[in-house]
């Protein structure tokens, strides 16, 4: 080896030698540390984290976007309707007249579709299975605006065995309700309607058309900032309503300005 051999090595060496003496080092510092602590039993938090991962996926649930007014307003018409069965039945009458109506108008469009007919000779089976899919379309249409309009739900009269919990109101036991709805575009406020179902030849309907309750909510006091909704605060207002009905404090004129004066 020459000297300049020896130059190119002596550096590597001396790194070598550095590191032995820290490798060295750490093994000693280790041996002189104290032994560790047996572990403790680990606590079993999967009971806790299930809850959560439970309430967080119901937050996301009731979690609406506020630029979404259709959305809201589902949002609502669902909590006064869930808020409401705990008082009286729902009637599925003019539901069940839609779900068949739908079904049928589905029942002759998948005829048209699927039918093993050939297409020059299902001309006729299509004309005919493509009428009736309109003209069914157009009578539920026709329902929901003109019948329905702004009624979210209907429901039966109270029975017998309902006397026994203390309603006051004899009206319920004799007629139905229907729940009206109402939240127009651009405005926050939010509006809930009790009426009697009354049948047309019934001698009292004028009387008892005027016997409703209302109330006007601002949807900021069931929604926060970011869109999660107060079910439980709704459910509340709705039930102070139906209290309402129930000892028959009807809305008068009076409340009725006051309420106008609210929505301006």
């Amino acid at each position: 080896l020459n000297c300049r051999h020896l130059g190119r090595l002596l550096p590597t060496l001396w790194t070598l030698l550095q590191q032995y003496r820290l490798n060295m080092a750490k093994k000693k510092s280790k041996s002189q540390q104290k032994p560790a602590p047996p572990p403790q039993a680990a606590v079993d938090t999967s009971p806790v984290i299930e809850a959560m991962e439970e309430e967080g996926e119901e937050m996301e649930l009731l979690q609406v976007d506020l630029g979404d007014m259709v959305k809201m307003k589902q949002v609502l018409d669902e909590g006064v309707s869930s808020a409401l069965l705990d008082h009286v039945p729902e009637d599925y009458h003019w539901d069940n007249i839609k779900l068949l109506l739908m079904f049928v108008s589905c029942v002759f469009a998948m005829t048209a579709q699927f039918a093993p007919i050939p297409f020059p000779e299902s001309r006729p089976v299509l004309g005919v299975c493509g009428s009736l899919y309109f003209i069914l379309s157009g009578i539920l249409q026709f329902i929901t605006t003109f019948v329905d309009k702004d009624m979210i739900m209907q429901t039966q009269p109270l029975s017998e065995e309902d006397k026994k919990s203390g309603k006051q109101n004899a009206l319920l036991f004799k007629y139905g309700l229907r729940v009206r709805s109402t939240f127009p575009r651009f405005s926050e406020f939010y509006t809930v309607i009790l009426e009697f179902r009354i049948p047309e030849k019934d001698p009292l309907r004028a009387k008892i058309a005027e016997k409703s309750v209302k109330a006007v909510w601002s949807v900021g006091k069931f929604f926060d900032k970011e869109g999660y909704f107060d079910e439980v605060g709704l459910a509340d207002e709705v039930d102070k309503l139906f209290a309402k009905l129930e000892a028959e404090k009807y809305n008068g004129k009076e409340e009725e300005k006051s309420v106008k004066k609210k929505t301006e």
